[in-house]
């Protein structure tokens, strides 16, 4: 038995009918890129169903279930699933023809659209066959109570190889047994022990919120008075779009991608990083949009930008390591260089701002949060349809994982397109999660059927956008490689 923290206990109370805190990916694969034999095609069910079998011990969470404690007055605790059936979690479909990036987006929003069984482990694996050209996809999905995107690439990596032929994993070196399910006697006994405890985490997370809270104030002060500058903006407010609303259980997918060596003489020539230039390429494709939309843009947009803590003395620990920053998209500017370049100088201000609110600290309030509460609080939100009336607490959320430069294998076959899949929040409707890959930065867009129907359109805007700051770039003295 392993109690969860405090953050990852949050993503699992926060989830209601409408709000599924699940991340996953589209995973496409080329089975002719290898020949394995012609008995058995490369990543047949078969293979993957053996591969995730002789390597699941190596993701120990991955047969773990979530217990909760009567009343939930503390955190639900991880114990392994007495009753754990990896046939479960494998799940193999076809797509209708003609297997195009259509009928690929249509199944993967089914997918994202259907919450996780939250009596057996939180994980899914759908093996999709009937893709045109010959090739198939794996669809993962793992509930964000498990894994953040950073340790979620590690997991990934567990089941997939460098090469064509599968590495040797050595065997458990005892066979798996879970262990005693707690009972409810015991869960209450444990839970009481840990609350003796609340009043002084409490006094500290509160003395550390008012002095985070003093150093943001003068921070801020100096920003206005003393440099000129706008500082980066808080909570609520974001403009009100059709963007933002109550959301519903069905969703949308779209995905793009973008020559990452393209996004990068962006960043060379005017300055900024690679996460930059994809808030810039964003920035444009939703003042597209919007303009489509006929809705004026006089406040800039505001997008949530994940942030991992993960440092490399973490020693591959899993569950979520995560902060946030808002960043003003810029999208009142015009020009799409000056965009860039305010939202670069934005970007610079919102982490120094997310520095002030440390990992400590949102851990700390986390922690002390009652799960019962914040899931009833959650599902009258969502069932009120308070975000239909209030201010949203951003517009967009924005996230940029760091993948592999080389290529990868799963089963003899070679991955060839790798698009990551984010949650939408209540009151945001619109989740646009990149990652690299083998020179690529593969582009996953997920949105709420209701709000942002027209995912496909917006991914035809982002390239649109990312060409025209690549357009700029040679301009002013990138040069084609």
């Amino acid at each position: 038995m392993e109690r969860m923290s405090g953050m990852d206990a949050a993503f699992l109370a926060l989830e209601t009918p409408t709000m599924h805190l699940h991340v996953g990916a589209v995973m496409v694969f080329d089975p002719t890129a290898a020949e394995v034999g012609a008995d058995m095609p490369a990543l047949h069910y078969e293979r993957l169903r053996s591969v995730v079998e002789e390597r699941i011990h190596l993701v120990p969470p991955l047969r773990r279930r979530v217990v909760r404690v009567p009343f939930g007055l503390e955190h639900p605790v991880w114990v392994d699933d007495p009753h754990f059936e990896l046939d479960y979690h494998l799940r193999r479909a076809s797509l209708p023809s003609p297997g195009g990036p259509a009928e690929l987006s249509a199944f993967v929003a089914d997918v994202a659209g259907r919450g996780l069984d939250q009596e057996s482990p939180l994980w899914e694996i759908h093996l999709v066959e009937g893709l045109e050209s010959g090739h198939v996809a794996l669809v993962p999905k793992v509930h964000h109570a498990m894994f953040d995107g950073a340790s979620g690439f590690e997991v990934l990596a567990s089941f997939l190889d460098t090469g064509p032929t599968a590495r040797t994993v050595a065997p458990s070196p005892l066979p798996w047994r879970p262990g005693p399910v707690p009972t409810e006697a015991e869960l209450m006994a444990s839970a009481l022990s840990s609350l003796t405890r609340q009043p002084e985490r409490a006094a500290g997370a509160l003395r550390r919120t008012l002095g985070a809270v003093r150093d943001l104030a003068e921070r801020n002060r100096r920003l206005r008075e003393e440099d000129d500058l706008e500082p980066p903006p808080g909570p609520f407010r974001a403009p009100r779009t059709s963007l933002n609303g109550a959301i519903s259980p069905h969703r949308r997918f779209a995905f793009t991608q973008v020559p990452l060596e393209e996004v990068r003489r962006v960043s060379r020539v005017f300055g900024g990083t690679v996460n930059d230039t994809v808030l810039a390429g964003v920035a444009g494709a939703l003042r597209r949009l919007l303009a489509e939309r006929g809705e004026r843009l006089d406040d800039p947009l505001v997008a949530m930008v994940p942030m991992s803590l993960r440092t490399e003395d973490d020693g591959g620990g899993l569950g979520n390591r995560v902060s946030a920053m808002l960043v003003s998209l810029a999208t009142a500017v015009a020009d799409p260089v000056e965009r860039l370049t305010t939202i670069a100088a934005g970007t610079r201000l919102a982490k120094d701002q997310a520095g002030v609110l440390s990992e400590e600290l949102i851990r700390g309030w986390a922690q002390l949060a009652f799960p019962a509460l914040s899931t009833r609080l959650a599902r009258v939100a969502g069932n009120l349809r308070l975000f239909d009336h209030l201010p949203p607490l951003f517009n967009v959320v924005v996230s940029n994982i760091v993948g592999p430069e080389f290529p990868l294998w799963c089963a003899g076959a070679k991955l060839v397109g790798l698009y990551p899949i984010g949650p939408i929040i209540e009151g945001v409707g619109l989740n646009v999660t990149v990652a690299s890959y083998e020179g690529t930065l593969y582009v996953g867009i997920l949105g709420c059927r209701e709000l942002v129907p027209e995912v496909e359109h917006l991914g035809g805007h982002l390239a649109d956008s990312f060409g025209e700051l690549v357009k700029a770039a040679v301009r002013n003295g990138g040069h084609w490689a």
